[in-house]
């Protein structure tokens, strides 16, 4: 056996494992995994191995004449009862030679082994030995036949193989009666059998009980089964196989009471206990039998369980006095109240008997439709029986007699098709509920070969030697064939055989449970039959059914991928230089629909002649044949016999005028060999050419077919006329058919003419030695109208077209003639013509929101609007992306963008206009090849029908949105180039944010990219760039996936508008820079740490200048035409420098342009600005209750509910996270001066003393914990700064210290984990850990984290903006942070989950082991589950702003917002350097 593959952890790659698979058939898998333990700091038990379901993937088999390949949906099969075949091999060659020249290329035989008794094909005496009475030479007859049939006649070979069953007289079952049930190997049917063998016998006997044995009336029948009540069912006392034996089961617990133990807790308070509960309790105490049947009185109590009982109620045995009657009395009451139950289970089989042996009956004798059996006597008998007996003789005599009673085979209406109904949990055969066939004896596989090995040889042998000759298998009873039994034998079949096509008839009832075969068995097509059709319209569903997929269905296949993209022609926006080549990508396979073989007739259903018209014969066989799926037909329905042939007691021999000489293609008589000659020969060659692609109409008693190549647009036209009891010689009207675009050659037309007269009939009945077709003639029909106009050809039927007509055309589309060029074309060549789009071209290329188009464009282009869907969310591929890869998906070709498409080729031009326009308007000349590129495209589509228009288009958007991706990729760094697709799709949403806009700029005067905060309600003008934002989202949006340039533009376009010590939260070009974030500087700052850590040679950034927007260190504020504005100039390090000074003295301003003016909602107190450190522990306080300096930002706004001016969450005080960035800051720079790379080492006080970095960041240190921590443990209580009354939970970090409102100080919110991330010195690890577990159950959602403690009484989940209420709480959405779940601290939250993970699973040594190392990230990685799947299914392509409870949408959050993907990116980023950490 190979090795099993194993998957290695990788958390940033996605895991894979080939698995070569080189042979047809059905393949399973499923891994083996120990579970992910609960997240827990606690020692947890670990979990225990387990594995997946299992999974199927079914390999179709390549079948092939010579050295040609025969798809199976080009198989045209012929299915012959082996048994009126005649004279073998003179006959038979005959009759092969027939199907030959018709062009089918595989028979199907009945079973060619020795048969039973019965003489049925399906009844088989000898598994492993062909039937002597054709076969002589045995094996090497069918040896020659095969070999001719493959090399002469251009036929395969399929036959029945019958696994479920055997003949009744089969030799080898009185050798091994075990293959079967009988009352030893299935003790469960021992009433059964009794109750049959009474049958049987009361059957011979009725007449001696007066009973009447030649029914004429239901009353009749019903005296009979009142008889069979008194005189087989009452005296049979069947009851005892049901119910406890009572006086045994007093006995045998009264003799165990002397031992018996009370069970420790289950008892107790049994004194007072109802009857029935003292019932139950020894129902559920290893009770015996309770579910099955057996031997009577099989059902028992647990002795020791019933004396146990006793002695809870009465003691130990040797406290009672020598009478137990008490004791009995009791327990025999117990007992009998268990055996009400199963009395009423025995009453209501017995009911069913009676039932089903009345419904029997019924049907043999009585009703018109059943065979009408008559008299009742031995050869006659009453029931079918459901037992075969085997007979008594030397060999027998080896066996028990309980051995010679096998249970006969049968079927039940509507039953479960994986459950054995002859097992032990099943009552079917005493419930007389089998469908019986009594000359087969159903075969009892068990569980495995060891459960009956003779059985699993013996079959295993057949099954080989079927495999050795035949190409397909056809199981028979495949329903009924105990499944696993089933894989082993074809797994042995395909040991011999691998390309075996295996067919199946299912009777399941289900397509859910045709599906559990159709996987586990690897069935290549499900059988399915025209004839199964009662109306036209029935035969349109089946038609549409097995027909392909609909005409200009979605090409689902990936495109592009395959092409590797060559490097960057210019370099500029490469990382490190020249972009690198896209390695190869790999190809998913597609799923399919099960396959059929659409059978117009099978041999076991009724003829044309007698379920329709014979007419009809034509119109079906003619759809059938007209279907992208395997097809089949019986011998008879070409040569329209009257009747199906009773397989089992006609002994009529073929006959067929194919057999009989050449058959030419066309009009002639003895049946419609000439036509299905045609129907074959084109079947075939749409089967191997791949016509897969149809669109089937019903129009009354017409149905018409046209089917076509998906690339060549070649194809055939089918008008069928059917013919349907009562349709006469009326010719009805089939309207002209307008096929667009398409021109048609007629093939022919025909109608079927037959002779059904009673005198024709009795000619075929009568004869005694053959079977006979009806006279029967295919005449040829002119006058069919061929129309060519301007875009379509117009096809009229003849006058005459009457019921069994048919008329067949070709087709072609004059502009589609080299189409096959047009899908080479539309699918290549992308990769080169977008070799040369920079970052910034893409977005253009890719994006643009409504906003954006609008501004870019002066408001006269937004982005493209489907009539019936709405507007594109992007003017970009990606717009017209996000709706047609759900489109594409589910083939919905009756999408309103498919409609718009097939109307006109406005999208073509839109899109092309677009980019030439922005070519122009941008100078963006890199956007001028994949212009062209498209314009080459749409051009080649605009001849295309306009029904094929949707197919190609998407080709077109899908080949180039692609292309697109695959440019981005290789612009971006090698960890989103090699990364998991998750990780590619956030680093994409960085070119979705990063771009240009008229109206918002990182300088004034000059239109440069920018990073938008969210999509799309911050894009544009003031709302575009927000410090706090971008500062937030610019380490992962940027650095992390190396686009080192445009972060270093944005560190610098903010250092250069430094006023107070701050940067703006509000950039606005820099004309007007509003100061209102206290936390815009601590992100700025830390961003600009990272960007020397993470850029190549990151340091150099410190010396680089910027112009100052304002004067250093003077809070005069000016307008930007002012002359000082960009005179002065700063290092970035003078800038960090400032900032830190500005903070250590304190900080104090009004807001310029304080007032309504400014901001409408805020009241006066709001715009004062306070920010002061207090060195007794470091931290840095700031804010009022009037304003809200950190990304809690909500101003209240309903006047309604007095909340205007009134901040959601002021969070005023000394935030935790802005300590966290604070010391994360001053630990930085302390480093650096300690290596000579910062000239500053220290800042002064206000009081005009200095402090180092390095001691500001030891004060913080040893006063963090103090401040912030809140313990588990209230007897700790006076080791932290905490008012026991205030707090609401424990063993968390409190958000704020000494704000305004203190009980806001204890609240629980996603804001610690920022300072975890950045500063995790700062924290004792196990409180740490306490910390995280705790908010990973209470704050933690889906995809993000709630903002607030559900716990809290100020929790409101439900973010509506637009709400205007007098609840002061949510009124105008002043709850956005009291509840609602954001994304982006889900990135801090896991990154501080892994770290201190990892950090507390480190051993003595130091490092964690691998195994620990993998489940600290798999817990990770499970966390990011939602977000997976919510970018993912996002038409925006991004991870939304923020949720409701429970990851809810909210309507009034940014779809797709900037920190939401980047945080995530800093996410893999950390977990790259921490996987290398570990490594190293």
């Amino acid at each position: 056996m190979p090795e099993l593959p194993t998957l290695h952890p990788d958390f940033n790659g996605t895991l894979k494992i080939d698995v070569p698979i080189t042979m047809a058939g059905a393949f399973a898998f499923y891994t083996t995994y120990t579970p992910l333990p609960e997240f827990s700091t606690s020692n947890k038990p670990s979990p225990t191995p387990t594995r997946t379901a299992t999974y199927y993937i079914d390999v179709s088999p390549k079948l092939s004449l010579g050295n040609e390949v025969i798809p199976l949906d080009a198989l045209s099969i012929f299915s012959v009862v082996s048994r009126f075949m005649g004279e073998f091999p003179k006959s038979w060659d005959k009759h092969l030679e027939g199907v030959a020249r018709r062009e089918y290329n595989m028979v199907h035989f009945t079973p060619l082994v020795e048969r039973g008794v019965s003489r049925s094909p399906y009844s088989l005496y000898d598994q492993c030995r062909f039937d002597p009475e054709y076969f002589t030479n045995g094996e090497k007859d069918i040896a020659s036949m095969i070999q001719k049939m493959e090399q002469e006649q251009g036929l395969l070979g399929m036959t029945d193989v019958v696994w479920n069953h055997t003949a009744n007289n089969s030799k080898w079952l009185e050798e091994h009666p075990e293959a079967g049930y009988n009352i030893e190997t299935a003790p469960w049917m021992e009433s059964a059998i009794e109750l049959d063998t009474a049958l049987l016998k009361f059957g011979e006997d009725l007449g001696t009980y007066n009973l009447p044995t030649d029914l004429k009336t239901a009353g009749d029948l019903s005296k009979v089964i009142a008889g069979m009540h008194e005189e087989v069912i009452n005296k049979l006392d069947l009851w005892q196989y049901f119910v406890i034996d009572v006086d045994q089961g007093v006995r045998d617990a009264l003799a165990a009471w002397p031992e018996a133990t009370v069970p420790e807790g289950t008892l107790n308070g049994v004194q007072g206990w109802s009857l029935e509960q003292k019932a139950n309790y020894l129902l559920s105490a290893n009770f015996v039998g309770a579910e099955g049947l057996g031997p009577r009185y099989h059902r028992k109590a647990d002795a020791k369980s019933a004396a146990g009982l006793l002695a809870a109620i009465y003691g130990p045995f040797s406290s009672m006095p020598s009478d137990q009657g008490a004791a009995a009395g009791a327990l025999r009451d117990i007992l009998d109240a268990i055996n009400v139950e199963f009395y009423k289970q025995y009453d209501s089989d017995m009911a069913v008997v009676s039932q089903q042996v009345f419904d029997r009956v019924r049907y043999l004798r009585l009703d018109d439709d059943g065979p009408k059996m008559g008299p009742i006597n031995r050869s006659s008998p009453l029931i079918e029986s459901y037992f075969t007996r085997l007979p008594e003789n030397s060999t027998t005599q080896k066996h028990g007699s309980k051995s010679l009673a096998l249970a006969n085979n049968g079927w039940i209406w509507a039953a479960n098709a994986l459950k054995d109904h002859a097992g032990s949990d099943s009552r079917a055969y005493l419930r007389r509920e089998v469908i019986v066939w009594s000359d087969c004896v159903k075969l009892r596989y068990g569980n495995s070969p060891a459960d009956n090995p003779f059985l699993w040889d013996f079959m295993t042998k057949y099954t080989r030697l079927m495999a050795k000759y035949f190409a397909g298998f056809r199981i028979d009873n495949c329903h009924s064939t105990p499944i696993h039994a089933a894989e082993y034998l074809l797994d042995e079949a395909r040991a011999v055989r691998p390309n075996l096509a295996v067919f199946a008839e299912l009777f399941t009832g289900s397509e859910e449970m045709d599906y559990v075969f159709v996987k586990r068995l690897g069935i290549s097509s499900l059988i399915r039959e025209a004839m199964q059709a009662w109306s036209t319209q029935e035969l349109s569903r089946l038609v549409h059914m097995h027909a392909g997929r609909p005409i200009g269905s979605f090409d689902v296949e990936e495109v592009s991928h395959n092409e590797a993209s060559p490097p960057s022609k210019s370099g500029t926006n490469g990382v490190n230089g020249a972009a690198k080549a896209q390695p190869e990508k790999v190809q998913l396979i597609q799923g399919s629909p099960i396959h059929a073989l659409f059978m117009d007739c099978t041999h076991d259903n009724e003829m044309p002649t007698q379920k329709r018209d014979a007419r009809d014969t034509l119109p079906t066989t003619a759809l059938v044949n007209m279907c992208a799926s395997a097809t089949g037909s019986v011998m008879g329905f070409d040569e329209i016999y009257p009747r199906a042939v009773n397989i089992v007691s006609d002994k009529r021999l073929y006959t067929s005028s194919s057999s009989d000489g050449e058959v030419t293609v066309g009009a002639g008589s003895g049946g419609i060999g000439g036509i299905k000659k045609l129907l074959n020969r084109l079947h075939t060659m749409m089967g191997k050419e791949g016509y897969d692609e149809t669109f089937i109409d019903h129009q009354e008693e017409y149905i018409t077919i046209h089917r076509v190549h998906p690339m060549t647009r070649k194809g055939y036209f089918l008008a069928a006329h059917t013919a349907y009891p009562g349709c006469g010689a009326g010719h009805g009207n089939l309207p002209p058919v307008h096929l667009a675009g398409t021109e048609a050659k007629l093939v022919g037309c025909w109608k079927l003419e037959v002779d059904t007269s009673d005198e024709a009939k009795k000619a075929c009945a009568e004869d005694q030695k053959y079977l006979k077709g009806l006279p029967a003639k295919v005449v040829g029909l002119d006058g069919v109208g061929i129309d060519l106009a301007k875009h379509e050809t117009v096809l009229t039927m003849p006058a005459s077209f009457p019921p069994g007509s048919i008329a067949l055309f070709e087709t072609w589309i004059p502009s589609t003639e080299h189409v096959e060029g047009l899908d080479k074309l539309v699918t290549s060549g992308a990769t080169e013509a977008f070799s040369t789009l920079d970052l910034l071209d893409l977005n253009f290329m890719l994006y643009r929101c409504e906003a954006e188009e609008r501004d870019s464009s002066s408001g006269n282009e937004g982005v493209y609007t489907i009539p019936g869907h709405g507007p594109l969310v992007y003017a970009g591929l990606q717009g017209w992306w996000s709706v047609l890869k759900f489109v594409i998906k589910d083939n919905d070709l009756g999408h309103p963008i498919c409609s718009h498409l097939r109307e006109g080729r406005w999208a073509f031009d839109h899109i092309i206009d677009r980019l030439q326009r922005i070519a122009k308007r941008d100078k963006r000349p890199n956007l001028i090849d994949p212009t062209e590129w498209l314009i080459a495209r749409f051009q080649a589509l605009r001849t295309v029908p306009s029904f094929l228009l949707p197919r190609y288009f998407a080709l077109v958007i899908k080949t180039a949105y692609y292309a697109s991706w695959d440019r981005a990729m290789a612009l971006l760094s090698d960890n989103v180039q090699h990364g998991q697709k998750f990780l590619q799709s956030l680093a994409m949403t960085s070119i979705q944010m990063s771009g240009t806009v008229k109206s918002a700029s990182l300088v004034p005067n000059e239109t440069v990219p920018s990073l938008a905060a969210g999509l799309p309600h911050f894009t544009t003008s003031w709302a575009r760039a927000w410090g706090r934002d971008i500062f937030i989202a610019l380490r992962g949006l940027y650095l992390g996936i190396g686009r080192y340039d445009d972060a270093k533009m944005h560190i610098k376009a903010f250092a250069s508008v430094l006023k107070h010590g701050m940067v703006p939260n509000l950039l606005s070009d820099g004309r007007a820079p509003r100061y209102n974030a206290r936390d815009a500087i601590w992100f700025f700052l830390q961003n600009i740490q990272d960007y020397t850590n993470m850029a190549p040679d990151g340091m150099k950034i410190m010396k680089d200048y910027v112009h100052r927007r304002f004067l250093p260190f003077d809070d005069t504020y000016f307008s930007v035409e002012d002359s000082r504005a960009y005179q002065a100039e700063s290092t970035i390090e003078d800038i960090i420098q400032e900032a830190m000074q500005r903070h250590a003295t304190g900080i104090s301003f009004r807001e310029a342009n304080a007032g309504i003016g400014l901001d409408m909602q805020m009241r006066s107190e709001g715009f004062n600005i306070r920010i002061k450190p207090d060195w007794t522990t470091g931290l840095i306080f700031g804010g009022n209750q009037y304003n809200c300096g950190t990304w809690m930002d909500k101003m209240g706004e309903s006047e309604r509910a007095g909340s205007k001016g009134i901040p959601g969450t002021p969070r005023d005080g000394a935030a935790i996270e802005l300590t966290g960035l604070l010391y994360s800051t001053l630990t930085w720079l302390s480093g650096l001066y300690d290596k000579g790379k910062y000239r500053y080492s220290h800042v002064k006080k206000a009081d005009g003393t200095t402090i180092s970095f390095a001691e500001w960041a030891k004060l913080i240190k040893a006063n963090f914990e103090r401040c912030y921590y809140i313990p588990r443990d209230p007897a700790d209580d006076s080791k932290y700064d905490v008012n026991p009354s205030i707090i609401n939970r424990r063993g968390i970090y409190k958000d704020l210290y000494r704000s305004g409102k203190e009980y806001e100080d204890y609240q629980l919110r996603a804001n610690f984990p920022i300072a975890m991330t950045v500063a995790p010195s700062l924290f004792d690890p196990a409180h740490a850990m306490s910390c995280i577990e705790l908010a990973d159950k209470v704050i933690r959602g889906p995809t993000g984290m709630a903002t607030l403690d559900p716990s809290d009484l100020n929790y409101h989940s439900y973010y509506i903006n637009s709400e205007d209420s007098d609840n002061f709480a949510t009124s105008k959405g002043r709850n956005y942070h009291q509840g609602p779940e954001w994304i982006w601290p889900t990135g801090y939250f896991l990154r501080a989950m892994l770290k201190f993970d990892l950090m507390r699973r480190r051993g003595e040594d130091g490092k964690v082991s691998a195994e620990q190392r993998t489940e600290a990230f798999q817990q990770v990685t499970r966390r990011l589950e939602g977000c997976k799947k919510a970018i993912e299914e996002s038409p925006w392509a991004g991870l939304a702003e923020l949720t409701n409870k429970g990851g809810e949408l909210c309507r009034d959050s940014s779809p797709t917002q900037a920190w939401s993907s980047g945080c995530l990116i800093d996410l893999f980023y950390d977990a790259s350097e921490l996987s290398q950490e570990e490594d190293a």
